[in-house]
């Protein structure tokens, strides 16, 4: 560990939300998204666009799946 850097982290910087230990940046998001249910600001998903969204999210990974076993030349994975 350098003096520089604390955290033990590769890398030119100790500043900001990416270099923060990971339990310290999921505290922070989580006060964030509490702040943001009380201000009724926060998104909440309802039942038709949580489908619409797993939806969409099987096709990418199906797409994302044939075009990988094509360009290995069919080999499974």
């Amino acid at each position: 560990m350098t003096p520089s850097n604390p955290s033990g982290k590769s890398g030119s910087s100790n500043r900001g939300f990416a270099s923060m230990n990971p339990t310290r940046q999921r505290e922070i998001a989580s006060q964030g998204g509490r702040a943001a249910h009380e201000k009724g600001t926060a998104h909440e998903f309802s039942s038709e666009e949580a489908r619409e969204a797993g939806r969409k999210g099987g096709q990418a990974r199906s797409q994302n799946r044939a075009k990988t076993q094509s360009s290995a030349g069919g080999a499974n994975h």
